[in-house]
């Protein structure tokens, strides 16, 4: 491979990919679900405003947001889906209203005859964009008024939805204000009407006839179908291109050197200085996996752990939010801990303040965690105002559910890290070594990993919900998906080009080459999050191709893993290094798992029009997450602790243990409750609706509890591997310090 050309494809990758994602960016701008100024009856007298929904939609993000159900399929998954439910009963008001009081004992004929007043009645799309207004008829005024006193009992405190709360996992008065109430209702509206109303000259719906129910018209289209078998064509065609690629690749000798070249490394004060990062790391991890075995137990018994009423003070929406967050937090630290490790061990010193660098972010970001999960607390609890929630509080954005305030300081940190990056590398860069090439791959990626976080703040408090999450997916997909992904292959091939493994020349050509095809797919894969969010049928298209293309490169994961597994065993004192290389390991395994086999069910149009928001997504996101980055983040980790202390024994028999109880936990975690929960939904979601799969009628069967209740296998042993993980660095760290002093 010409090293010229693959930059040169890599620019243009990169390039023309950002064009076209820009260009959707603006169309989704231009043609998102049109918030009215005012929403009136026929005769003109108004019943709410585009401000009250804005309103409402902040109240609606201050309670947890997409911490408590979905809105178009976006959020949590033990309360239902907001939109699904609104149009399912507001359908159901209309038909027995015009049945004389129950449809249900409506003949058939007479039946199909509502159905279709019910889809000619909903469906027209009654905004004039002259004058910026939405008209409803009386009929509907009624249906808003009845689904209005609903929400207003189930999120207040009526004691006749008690049950109904506890299933949802709610707790009450989740909304504790009237007036804020009645808003929440008319962004429920808002976003419900969106589902519904079909786009001007179009026969379809502002979300793609997303959520699916036939009584009211949502079926799949007939570019659902057609695009699905386009990325099955795609992914093919891929698959082909690569293997040929890899069968006229030479296969990269694994170098044998005779002593560890990291054995004599000199350890400076800011790389020591990064040890507080893992015990900070390890501390999380127990953190997010209590919290996480709290948040399943929500599903099963919504508002209390085992009789003990704990959702008055610690409720579902916080639970998770923290849950999630600290996920980000922990895998993000351990990777910029990581990239400031490396840096200074280029040249064996570090810069002027450089420890002094380390340790202000060190605390920047123990002020960013705390301030953010304290301000979310006090925004659930209804303890903020709207404004200084955003500020504060509550976002409401699963993955960027942090308050604006500590999304800055964020984004502040994470150049700070960048600055960090920088000053020890760029003289070895100017130095012309081997190294430069792989060197300025690995500053490109840190430079991606502190701008695109950014993309978080283009956003604001009363943004249009489409535009958000256009941007949110900006977070979540290039940065967490995307750019880390590319920042981890560079630091696997730099480490193993440092212990003297492989050549640097193939290693940068390598690197260059995997980067160019995962970017390929992977940044307008994004649109694949985007398909029922009010975004134009050409995201669809464009989602559909390239996250199809996306899971091309995890066909052949398969040779990377052996590749490391080679190394491994290559020569005798990498013996030290095994359980470092056994965690790579399993991120391939996770990889083509988690995001490819688990990723691919969910990505075609088709299947996704059916599954958005069943749990057939955590299994996606816990085998990816934690799989994938986790794992990468916790070998990333490994390694730098062997570095650090190169010459000491390590407890071999329980970072053994960990490593097994770690992959087999997440495996059973999935496999006997996620997985089967999300299946059995599915099936519910294609022959009754997207509103019945997410309904308590369904998710509190006795059978779908009994998996739900099955989780508990896998969270044990899970949960295990982690405190053994603790164990492990508090034993390597903190009483080898001890000793030594």
């Amino acid at each position: 491979m010409n090293h010229k050309k693959l930059w040169i494809a890599l620019l243009l990758v990169v390039g023309i990919s950002f064009a076209v994602l820009l260009f959707y960016g603006n169309q989704i701008y231009q043609k998102a679900p049109p918030v009215p100024e005012q929403v009136v009856d026929e005769s003109g007298n108004v019943l709410f405003t585009g401000s009250n929904i804005k309103d409402g939609q902040n109240v609606w993000q201050s309670m947890g947001g997409q911490e408590v159900g979905t809105v178009w399929g976006h959020g949590a998954y033990v309360a239902p889906d907001w939109t699904a439910d609104y149009l399912h009963r507001e359908a159901q008001y209309l038909l027995n209203k015009w049945a004389g009081g129950d449809f249900d004992s409506q003949s058939s004929e007479q039946k199909a005859l509502l159905e279709r007043r019910l889809q000619i009645f909903l469906r027209k799309n009654t905004y004039d964009k002259a004058t910026k207004t939405l008209t409803l008829a009386a009929e509907r005024i009624e249906a808003f008024e009845h689904n209005k006193a609903h929400y207003t009992s189930l999120f207040m405190n009526d004691p006749a939805l008690d049950k109904l709360r506890s299933d949802y996992a709610i707790p009450k008065n989740a909304i504790k204000d009237e007036s804020r109430m009645e808003k929440m209702a008319q962004f429920f509206f808002w976003a419900s009407w969106a589902c519904v109303t079909e786009r001007p000259g179009e026969s379809i719906t502002y979300t793609h006839n997303w959520p699916n129910d036939a009584q009211i018209g949502n079926v799949p289209t007939g570019d659902l179908v057609i695009w699905t078998g386009f990325s099955i064509i795609m992914l093919l065609i891929g698959i082909g291109i690569l293997v040929f690629v890899q069968a006229r690749t030479q296969q990269e000798e694994v170098l044998k050197p005779v002593n560890d070249p990291l054995m004599n490394q000199v350890v400076t004060p800011s790389m020591r200085a990064t040890k507080k990062y893992f015990w900070i790391v390890n501390i999380l991890i127990l953190a997010q996996v209590m919290l996480g075995i709290l948040t399943a137990h929500y599903g099963v018994e919504g508002d209390a752990l085992y009789g003990i009423d704990i959702a008055s003070f610690l409720p579902y929406s916080i639970t998770r939010t923290w849950h999630v967050q600290i996920a980000i937090f922990w895998i993000a630290s351990a990777w910029l801990a990581t990239g400031l490790y490396i840096a200074p061990s280029l040249s064996g010193r570090d810069p002027k303040f450089q420890k002094l660098g380390v340790n202000v972010l060190f605390v920047a970001l123990l002020i960013v965690v705390a301030g953010s999960l304290i301000g979310q607390w006090f925004g659930v609890m209804q303890k903020l105002g709207l404004v200084e929630n955003f500020w504060f509080g509550h976002q409401g954005y699963e993955y960027v559910d942090l308050g604006r305030f500590w999304q800055l300081l964020l984004v502040i940190g994470l150049f700070l890290w960048l600055a960090l990056m920088i000053r020890p590398i760029v003289p070895i860069i100017k130095k012309g070594t081997s190294e430069r090439g792989l060197l300025i791959l690995f500053l490109i990626s840190c430079f991606a990993i502190a701008f695109f976080y950014a993309a978080g703040l283009m956003w604001g408090r009363t943004t249009n919900l489409a535009i958000a999450e256009y941007w949110r997916w900006w977070v979540v997909h290039l940065w967490v998906e995307g750019f880390f992904e590319v920042f981890a292959t560079v630091v696997a091939a730099f480490l193993f080009t440092r212990m003297g493994l492989l050549r640097i020349k193939s290693a940068t050509n390598n690197v260059l080459f995997a980067t160019i095809i995962f970017l390929s797919g992977g940044i307008l894969g994004t649109f694949h999050h985007l398909y029922f969010t009010g975004t134009p049928t050409g995201v669809m298209a464009l989602g559909a191709t390239f996250s199809a293309l996306e899971v091309v490169p995890l066909v052949l994961i398969g040779f990377e893993a052996f590749h490391n597994y080679r190394m491994s065993k290559s020569t005798e004192w990498l013996a030290d290094y095994k359980w470092p290389i056994y965690f790579l390991l399993s991120v391939a395994f996770w990889n083509f798992l988690g995001a490819g086999i688990f990723g691919f069910i969910i990505n075609p149009p088709i299947a996704l029009y059916y599954m958005q928001g069943l749990n057939t997504t955590p299994v996606h996101g816990h085998a990816a997450l934690f799989g994938v980055y986790g794992m990468l983040g916790i070998g990333l980790m490994l390694f730098v602790l062997r570095s650090m202390y190169r010459k000491q024994k390590w407890n071999d028999k329980l970072i053994k243990f960990t490593f097994w109880t770690l992959n087999a936990g997440l495996l059973l975690m999935v496999v006997v409750s996620l997985l089967p929960v999300g299946l059995m939904q599915t099936f519910a979601s294609v022959n009754h609706g997207m509103w019945y799969a997410r309904s308590a009628e369904f998710m509190q069967q006795p059978v779908v509890n009994a998996f739900k209740w099955s989780r508990i296998i896998g969270d044990t042993v899970f949960g295990i591997g982690t405190l053994t993980l603790f164990l492990f660095v508090y034993q390597l760290t903190l009483k080898k310090d001890k000793s030594t002093n």
